[in-house]
């Protein structure tokens, strides 16, 4: 027995964190990549902000590391998948980025369907995803899913008309847009933002189709002077995104980080990410308009002109979701009621 005693000494010596049920609480890094640069205001006004809250929430457990600008390498259509395959632990990518990939979510895409407020637009697009389109997302697990305010044309020539769209080759996010560009004359030319710069200047393309907030970012009043808006709601278009994390990475963590996730997930998160459009975007125009930029607002007649025009792009669209054995029409009309129930009072 005396013999035993050094050893016993020894044991209740051993420091509090490697015995049983003192040690200490997991913590975990996460790897957040996405397509813009760190000056753009989403990640400045939205990413940033979820990110911070994320991890005081969470009393520094979860540290999240973000990489804008295709920092962990790829392209921008590829982000969906490096969160499928654990490349990144989260992205911020938009689903038009794949074509027909994610069919149910192009609803909110279809010309003058969407609100031109992006608070409203978060709202429907988070509570349609919720409704019908987790299967469509089932490789990963999605934080939230939410969509853009009214999107601008911006163009080397003025656009006050249908008409002055006639050839005119102007970028497109997603193939809902570019249809619908289609039907108006315009000649679409599809690729991610990053690419506008590059295209504009070489003359790819005469302008590009993006929301105000983007922008700066890619210093686009710089290159293209006119400016035209679709003023109203619906509106001619607008983008949607997804913020989405590697499923079993958001499996493997314990419960209580998991719950720092789910708190922020889902209609928090998506009401989060209305501010780089809605309070933002107006700065951005008019720091566009003090330019000295021209500023086109459509008028009413034009504006039921083009949506009068566009109307088959979403009769196409319902007839390819048919094909799919996907109920467009139910699609649209819920989204459509969502976005009424959601705009009551937005303006």
């Amino acid at each position: 027995m005396p013999q035993r005693r050094p050893l016993l000494a020894a044991a209740l010596a051993l420091p509090a964190l490697l015995r049983p049920g003192t040690a200490r609480a997991q913590e975990v890094t996460l790897r957040l990549h996405h397509f813009l640069p760190a000056v753009s205001n989403v990640h400045r006004f939205f990413i940033m902000p979820w990110v911070q809250k994320v991890q005081a929430e969470s009393g520094g457990r979860i540290r999240i590391q973000v990489f804008p600008a295709m920092q962990l390498g790829g392209a921008p259509p590829q982000l969906y998948d490096q969160a499928r395959d654990g490349v990144a632990d989260i992205v911020w990518t938009l689903p038009g980025n794949t074509p027909g990939r994610f069919p149910r979510i192009e609803v909110f895409e279809l010309p003058f369907v969407a609100h031109r407020r992006a608070a409203v637009n978060v709202q429907a697009v988070q509570a349609l995803y919720e409704r019908e389109m987790r299967q469509e997302f089932a490789e990963t697990q999605i934080i939230t899913a939410w969509g853009h305010d009214a999107g601008v044309i911006h163009t080397r020539r003025e656009v006050r008309r249908m008409e002055d769209l006639g050839g005119l080759k102007l970028r497109f996010p997603t193939r809902q847009t570019g249809e619908a560009l289609r039907a108006l004359g315009a000649a679409p030319v599809g690729m991610p933002v990053p690419q506008i710069p590059e295209a504009l200047s070489q003359g790819v393309i005469d302008g590009a189709v993006v929301p105000w907030e983007v922008v700066p970012s890619i210093r686009l009043h710089e290159m293209a002077k006119f400016h035209t808006e679709i003023t109203g709601s619906p509106t001619l278009y607008i983008a949607t995104f997804v913020l989405a994390m590697n499923k079993a990475k958001y499996e493997g963590l314990p419960a209580d980080l998991r719950a720092v996730i789910d708190a922020n997930s889902g209609m928090a998160a998506a009401r989060m990410a209305a501010r780089p459009w809605d309070e933002e975007g107006p700065k951005v125009e008019e720091m566009v308009r003090k330019r000295g930029n021209t500023i086109v607002e459509l008028s009413e007649e034009e504006r039921n002109r083009w949506q009068r025009q566009t109307a088959p792009v979403i009769d196409a669209w319902v007839a390819a979701m048919k094909e799919r054995t996907i109920d467009g029409g139910k699609l649209l009309e819920e989204a459509r009621a969502l976005v009424a129930q959601y705009g009551q009072g937005a303006g």
